[in-house]
Order: C-alpha cells, then sequence, then structure tokens
C-alpha cells in the first residue's frame, strides 16, 4: 500500500472511535485532511467539530460540518490527529504543519486523544523528525541562543507564521531520551509559546496503518490487528447516506 493508502485507511478506522452525537476535535495535516474527509460522510450523525487549525476550519466548513470554537465547549470526548514520530509510549513529535499549540490546547481538553498514523511514523526513540517550537517573534534570537545550548540546531522556518501570528523554530539534532523533561524545558524558556513534544499529553491509542492493515497500539503494546475499536459511529453506506441527505 502506499502512504497515501495507509493515510486513508487509519482515517476509516478512526471513524470508530468517535462518538454518535457529540463534538470530535480534529487535527491538521494530511493525515487528519484524510479523516476529515471520511468525517464528513457521518455529518449528521454528529453535533460538528472543533478545529486545531484555520486550515483544518476550511475544510471542515467546505464538507459542511459545524464548526465550534473550544471555549464554547464543555465536553470534547475525543480528538483525532496525526503524528510527525510516535514511540511506543504513544508520545510525539507534532507541529510539522505549524498548528501545535492549537493541537496541545485540543489534546488538553480531549478526554481520549487518537493518533492516526502511516507505519513510517513509528520510531524507538524520537528525534529524527526536527522539534518544532513557536516562538514570540521578538523573542526570536533568545529562544535560538537558548535552544543551542540545549545541544539542538534550531532552523527557522522561512515565510512561515503561525495562526497565532508567531515563528517556527525547527529543532534538529537531538535524541530525545527524556521527552518529558525536555518538553518542560523547552516550554520554560521565556518567549517560547509551546513546542511540538506531545510527551506530558501523549496519545490514548495510536491506530497505524501498516501493509498488514490497521494495527490499534497503546503504550507499549499492540491491541488487536485490524483496529475498528469501540465502535461508537459506523460509516453508513452509500445509499443511505444518499438518504440522509436527501438524495444526490
Amino acid at each position: 500500500m502506499t502512504q497515501d493508502e495507509l493515510k486513508k485507511a487509519v482515517a476509516r478506522a478512526a471513524i470508530a472511535q468517535v462518538i454518535e452525537g457529540e463534538i470530535v476535535g480534529v487535527g491538521t495535516g494530511s493525515t487528519a485532511n484524510c479523516f476529515i474527509d471520511e468525517l464528513a460522510r457521518i455529518r449528521d450523525r454528529i453535533r460538528g467539530a472543533v478545529a486545531s487549525s484555520e486550515a483544518t476550519r476550511k475544510r471542515l466548513e467546505g464538507h459542511g460540518i459545524v464548526v465550534f470554537e473550544l471555549n464554547d465547549v464543555a465536553y470534547l470526548p475525543v480528538y483525532v490527529d496525526g503524528a510527525d514520530e510516535i514511540n511506543t509510549a504513544m508520545q510525539m513529535i507534532k507541529g510539522g504543519g505549524g498548528a501545535l499549540t492549537r493541537e496541545k490546547i485540543v489534546a488538553a481538553v480531549a478526554q481520549k486523544f487518537v493518533c492516526i498514523a502511516d507505519a513510517s511514523k513509528l520510531v524507538p526513540v524520537l528525534g529524527a523528525f526536527p522539534l518544532p517550537v513557536e516562538v514570540i517573534p521578538m523573542a526570536l534570537g533568545h529562544v535560538r541562543r537558548e535552544l543551542a545550548r540545549i545541544g539542538g540546531k534550531p532552523q527557522l522556518r522561512e515565510g512561515f507564521v503561525t495562526d497565532n501570528g508567531n515563528l517556527i523554530l525547527d529543532l534538529g539534532g537531538l535524541v530525545m531520551a527524556d521527552p518529558v523533561e525536555l518538553e518542560s524545558r523547552i516550554n520554560q524558556i521565556v518567549g517560547v509559546v509551546s513546542n511540538g513534544l506531545f510527551a506530558r499529553r501523549p496519545a490514548d491509542i495510536c491506530l497505524l496503518g501498516t501493509a498488514a492493515g490497521v494495527k490499534m497500539l497503546t503504550a507499549d503494546r499492540t491491541v488487536e490487528t485490524e483496529a475498528h475499536g469501540p465502535a461508537a459511529v459506523q460509516p453508513p453506506s452509500s445509499s443511505a447516506t444518499s438518504q440522509a441527505r436527501g438524495g444526490t
């Protein structure tokens, strides 16, 4: 299977994690986009979604899915998002799309965090993918120097501004033996808004696309090979979808 096919497979599997009649949190990136496309098929069976970026908001609204502001949501049962890297402890590097801060906020609110990824994203140790760090512009020089002292090589993401109006430094050259400690250490640098380590709040499960099918992983173990989870919402048939929307 191609990488795109694997992304679509995990997106389909993630639909079973969505709670009928509730709001779902939605991440940002190519795999999350596949999930949004699948979510559109059951849009009449959910209240709506919370978006982790403006790009995600536009894609959701383009599918006719109601988008809620997070501040207006009292209960968010599930958040579904991709990862740039994930380890067996369900800790991740995220932010390749630059939405790390909003993704981290939505993940913190959600009762359950479902990571969807293809098999290439599963690694024994985080750090091959450069760690995104969101920085307030006036602190760029200071943060760059402090990150260099940690031992990494920070590079400004040229021509990119986050939805929050900030900059991104991509921190390479680190082997992350203790992701929880590193996440806290970077966050303590004055001028850092957040960083793309999701270690203090890891995923609860990962739906991993492999050549053998979608595997559901929790910390340090595989739950089942063909992961469809405790199905709350099953994708309707094309005919049922047509009837629910009044036909085509």
